[in-house]
């Protein structure tokens, strides 16, 4: 992926260019937010408190990145702030959701969210949850790797803070309470949507010339080595499609690259039919 100039004026920055930037801007003592969120808005990173302890309490002390994840907060920074932009011209009434980066574990208002959880997006607090380190898992442990299979993660959980926005994550709820046999159904057509979602962002950005050759190419095997079908394999089960809550290899493949070619969130109705 390419990160644009936050001028819109043309010309591009490598992620290298960007990170040295920023080095320089807090030795001058200046916010370098302002440059990764594009001139003066809020990027919505909240440094979550981290837990510690068999009892999980808090440590007192928030999440600081080391050297060696500095670069990688700059990338999802830019991620979580060209994905919303996105979304506020695609959703009137928009409203930004909050990424919360943690080590190990942290408190959210859907209770205590641990790093074997992976990435999740809470509709209690309206905010998305990742330890840095899932992405060294789906580089190294599901053989995706690429800033934008990285990117293509984080857009999902913004995909679900869009349909807890427009009403659909409670209706799907709702819907689960009503039917609890029909439940893991459901749940896999609410995360095929969100990968839809996902690609719809990601069609603004190829548009703007953002992505570069061989960056779809990594969303989509980033998805498909996330399908239920391929984890139930890699954990040494038999495949049971009636215990999927995510979707198979297949199914999340066709739905990013649906959201991929059409950029229109009225083509990821997974309810449909």
């Amino acid at each position: 992926m390419r990160l644009p100039l936050p001028s819109g004026r043309g010309g591009r920055m490598s992620l290298g260019s960007v990170v040295a930037i920023v080095a320089v801007m807090w030795f001058l003592g200046v916010d370098p937010m302002t440059l990764l969120a594009g001139g003066g808005n809020q990027v919505g990173i909240d440094p979550g408190v981290l837990l510690g302890g068999e009892e999980g309490r808090p440590t007192g002390e928030p999440f600081r990145a080391t050297p060696e994840e500095e670069q990688l907060v700059d990338f999802v920074s830019f991620v979580l702030d060209d994905t919303q932009n996105i979304w506020a011209r695609l959703l009137p009434g928009y409203r930004e959701a909050t990424l919360v980066l943690f080590r190990g574990a942290t408190r959210s208002a859907c209770g205590t969210g641990q790093s074997e959880m992976g990435p999740f997006y809470c509709p209690g607090d309206r905010k998305v949850y990742i330890d840095l380190s899932f992405y060294g898992d789906l580089r190294r442990r599901f053989g995706a790797p690429g800033d934008f299979a990285q990117a293509y993660v984080l857009a999902h959980e913004i995909g679900h803070h869009v349909q807890n926005l427009t009403g659909i994550e409670g209706r799907m709820r709702n819907a689960q309470r009503s039917d609890p046999r029909g439940a893991n159904a459901l749940s896999v057509r609410m995360e095929l949507q969100a990968d839809c979602f996902a690609g719809v962002w990601g069609h603004h950005a190829e548009r703007r010339d953002i992505l570069e050759p061989g960056d779809v190419e990594e969303g989509l095997r980033a998805a498909a080595a996330i399908g239920d079908d391929r984890l139930q394999q890699q954990a040494g089960q038999g495949v049971h499609p009636e215990s999927f809550t995510h979707g198979s290899s297949a199914q999340r493949v066709e739905w990013l690259r649906r959201g991929l070619e059409s950029g229109d969130p009225d083509a990821c109705d997974t309810f449909a039919g």
